[in-house]
């Protein structure tokens, strides 16, 4: 009975801590939304990054502080391009502006998100999209959730009926990377009813958590823009590997989230 008591205690906090991080990433958005409207006009990539940079200390000025208040002893993920390994006990890892050149482009297709990470697993997140006041949820063991309603996959059982997805995982990767999603892309289009390509990768694993498309694949990439999809898709009953069908890792080299009944002809598709 005690063992009882004590991992329902431990899923109590983590709900009320979900609820508290909720509230946290949303003030973040809001304060970005303040930012939103005007194309940002950069002539060199210093100016970029500078560009940059101001969204994202905007929103951890607000994020930082309120997160570590919730968990004094977690780490922070400073870099949200970084991947592989966390070291053991928790950490934040944060992405302030998911899609942040899609801010500065005033386009619509980004969000703020957190995700805590215990012993390397992700126990909770939160993807908020401030232009459309939605926020995606999930806790570990209990569900993906939009706005409080429960998501699940698509039942799709055939690729050649689904629309898939891909994202560029940052700028500048080498030959081999580029080469390899080109020709991913090519067999996607081959395969499926209808390929997306766009960025940032959190919203179209959003969709695929929701059912709305039925598979997202990514090769690299970082924790930041992998583990909340992660973690939403698989508590909303979807399928998660690298695109070869291996255990996926934030170490793997490709990301696959799909729905159960596309899984095995994505990896197929995805293998050659």
């Amino acid at each position: 009975m005690s063992e009882t008591l004590q991992t329902t205690d431990v899923t109590a906090s983590d709900a009320d801590l979900l609820e508290q991080t909720a509230i946290a990433v949303r003030a973040a958005g809001s304060a970005l939304r303040e930012r939103f409207g005007e194309v940002v006009r950069y002539q060199t990539r210093e100016e970029l990054m500078r560009a940059l940079a101001a969204n994202d200390d905007t929103a951890l000025d607000i994020l930082r502080p309120r997160l570590t208040r919730l968990r004094p002893d977690a780490g922070w993920v400073e870099d949200e391009l970084d991947g592989g390994v966390l070291p053991s006990g928790e950490w934040w890892v944060v992405d302030p502006v998911e899609g942040n050149v899609n801010h500065l482009h005033a386009l619509p297709e980004w969000a703020v998100t957190a995700t805590l990470v215990r012993e390397n697993q992700p126990v909770l997140t939160v993807v908020h999209l401030p232009l459309t006041g939605e926020t995606y949820t999930a806790l570990a063991g209990a569900g993906a959730h939009l706005d409080g309603r429960p998501l699940h996959v698509s039942q799709t059982a055939d690729l050649g009926l689904s629309i898939v997805a891909t994202s560029q995982a940052r700028p500048d990767e080498d030959e081999k990377v580029v080469r390899r999603v080109g020709s991913s892309i090519t067999a996607m289009v081959f395969d499926s009813l209808v390929v997306r390509t766009a960025v940032p990768a959190t919203l179209h694993l959003t969709n695929v958590a929701a059912g709305r498309i039925d598979a997202f694949w990514q090769f690299v990439g970082a924790r930041a823009d992998l583990l909340p999809g992660a973690l939403l898709v698989t508590e909303a009953g979807g399928q998660i590997s690298d695109a070869e069908g291996r255990p996926w890792t934030p170490q793997s080299e490709s990301f696959l989230a799909a729905a159960p009944g596309v899984h095995a002809e994505a990896v197929a598709t995805l293998s050659r």
